[in-house]
């Protein structure tokens, strides 16, 4: 269990300021994480990891010379936020460009995809290079449907190490894309991690039996199976990754055996002694080999064993030195310039000004008790919701969204004492909670409120074929950023059931309050149906099989707040008096 933390809430934040503390030779912290304490002397490419916590040593760990400019911390298991990423790009930026580098979950896919788009725009060439190392996760048909897991690891060193050299832009994401392209992991699980302050893990496994293919967000693995011995565990390992050996023909591996957070590193050596002699079996030469805990999922009890076939050119970045709070290779020569850091005072954020008619004031009065009523279900849920993610995804859906609607009701609360009519609230709600939840869901929630109140405005009250529209609004702006439809087990397998419906009823002339209840007992049907169906996105992909019989979390928590929040959308306000 994770025992030492004060507010549950707090532990990511509190674990990124004592590891700055802590290494603060080496890093400083920015908005949204950490970057090198010293600047390069000339401009280089800035190479930026990111995710979730819970996986220390990376991603933060391996800020320094030769490896990472800098990290996007999230919170555990979540991914970061678009301006958590913009941030710590800015930071991390020394004039010759930007690579983003992470696993390939939905979340961050969208996060950083979109802080690129900002950082483009602002003239910072930005480009993304995604891991897909996770055999696992899918079949070599789809392997860009794969997650990044322990691959990370080599994706991100040579990646550094290349820029380090002073490749451009263009060569260091081929390099990372190629180093990618030649990597395979496979993992296993003897035991599930446990939150701060939770009291249960997030999967147990029967006794006797170990979870086979499992991911570092706390997910099992695909397939339990009994409890081998470590000459058989090795042998099943390898067997798994040399199934997938790349057509290059290379005969050197990068090799890393690496524990999931509470696998002692004697456990890992007896296991080596069976993975190093098959593969050297095999014919291949191993350079120099990482045994240890690099790419962790919190207290997860387990290992997963990663190859990347090497050329010269990926050799080369990989034996390169590097020199960072969790991991040192080698001597570094590294000239700093002179320039000393200092903490700076915060820009000042000037109070946006908001112009709104009486008519939409009043009605953004009820917007704001919609999303108080949010925060209070969702507060009330989040157990449920976290139990229900668990069965094939991390468990953190439910504080994710506690998260992110609570931030949502602290910004609308204050766009409205700054005078913000409905749609200026609403937008203003939808940047919190993409902010502050993280995850794909804290994502879509955030667009979907923004395109909700940019559609909605600040001059009238909506009417009801209006409120359809705006909801539509909300559900094609989720639909264009998940590429998800009906039938993937996801929440716009609830989601586009309720924009139809109240489409319709309103079309029909249907008093607007039956329509937007009928509509959402459409939605809580169409979710609890979704517990038939195989996901076809998202993190629950891979565990398809153990996900049928439940219903999917995000089209859950969707309708139940849809439900709710009708009496309070669907009200006909009182106008208040005119904004000064």
């Amino acid at each position: 269990m994770t025992r030492i933390f004060n507010d549950p809430a707090d532990f990511a934040d509190e674990a990124l300021a004592g590891f700055c503390d802590a290494h603060s030779d080496l890093v400083r912290q920015v908005e949204g994480g950490a970057v090198r304490r010293s600047r390069p002397s000339t401009p280089k490419v800035a190479v930026v990891t990111g995710g979730g916590s819970g996986h220390y040593p990376a991603f933060a760990g391996i800020i320094g010379p030769g490896f990472a400019d800098g990290a996007v911390v999230g919170n555990i298991f979540t991914s970061p936020s678009t301006q958590q990423a913009y941030s710590v790009a800015k930071a991390a930026n020394s004039g010759a460009g930007v690579v983003f580098t992470y696993g390939n979950y939905a979340g961050d896919v969208m996060n950083f995809g979109m802080a690129s788009e900002r950082l483009n725009a602002e003239g910072i060439a930005t480009e993304n290079v995604l891991v897909t190392d996770d055999i696992a996760s899918a079949s070599p048909a789809e392997i860009e449907k794969r997650r990044g897991i322990a691959g990370d690891f080599v994706v991100f060193k040579v990646m550094g190490a290349a820029a380090e050299a002073g490749l451009d832009l263009a060569s260091v994401v081929r390099v990372g894309r190629k180093a990618n392209d030649a990597t395979r992991t496979i993992g296993t699980a003897f035991s599930g991690c446990t939150f701060p302050g939770a009291e249960q893990p997030l999967f147990r496994l029967p006794k006797g039996k170990m979870g086979l293919g499992l991911g570092i967000h706390g997910e099992p693995g695909l397939f339990d199976t009994e409890l081998p011995t470590a000459v058989e565990l090795g042998q099943e390992l390898v067997r798994r990754v040399l199934a997938e050996t790349p057509a290059s023909g290379a005969t050197r591996l990068a090799v890393i055996l690496n524990g999931l957070g509470s696998t002692k590193h004697e456990e890992l050596f007896v296991l080596w002694r069976t993975v190093a002699p098959l593969l050297r079996e095999a014919g291949y030469t191993l350079v120099m080999p990482e045994v240890g805990e690099l790419v962790t999922s919190l207290d997860m009890a387990g290992a997963s064993l990663t190859l990347t076939w090497l050329d010269d050119e990926l050799e080369q970045y990989w034996t390169a030195p590097a020199l960072t709070p969790a991991y040192r290779r080698g001597a570094v020569g590294f000239e700093a310039s002179s320039a000393v850091y200092t903490e700076a005072d915060p820009d000042h954020v000037a109070e946006a000004d908001y112009s709104s008619t009486a008519e939409s004031r009043a009605y953004a009065a009820h917007c704001l008790q919609a999303l108080d009523t949010t925060a209070a279900l969702l507060r009330d849920s989040e157990s449920m919701l976290g139990d229900m993610d668990a069965i094939a995804g991390d468990g953190d859906h439910g504080r994710g969204m506690v998260r992110g609607s609570a931030a949502a009701l602290d910004a609308a609360r204050g766009a409205f004492e700054l005078g913000a009519g409905a749609g200026s609230l609403l937008a203003a709600a939808g940047d919190a909670w993409a902010d502050k939840a993280g995850g794909t869901s804290g994502v879509l929630w955030g667009a979907g409120l923004r395109a909700l109140g940019q559609r909605l405005g600040d001059a009238e009250t909506p009417t009801p074929a209006a409120l359809a529209e705006s909801v539509r609004a909300f559900a094609e702006r989720l639909s264009s950023l998940g590429k998800a439809e009906i039938g993937d087990k996801t929440m716009m397998d609830a989601l586009l059931p309720f924009a139809a419906a109240l489409e319709d009823r309103v079309g029909s002339g249907a008093a607007v309050e039956e329509a937007w209840s009928a509509a959402a007992a459409d939605a809580t049907a169409a979710a609890k149906a979704t517990a038939e169906l195989r996901p076809l996105k998202g993190r629950a992909r891979p565990l398809a099989e153990k996900s049928i019989g439940t219903p999917d979390p995000g089209a859950t928590s969707l309708a139940m707040v849809f439900a709710a929040v009708g009496p309070h959308f669907t009200a006909v306000p009182v106008p208040a008096a005119a904004n000064n």
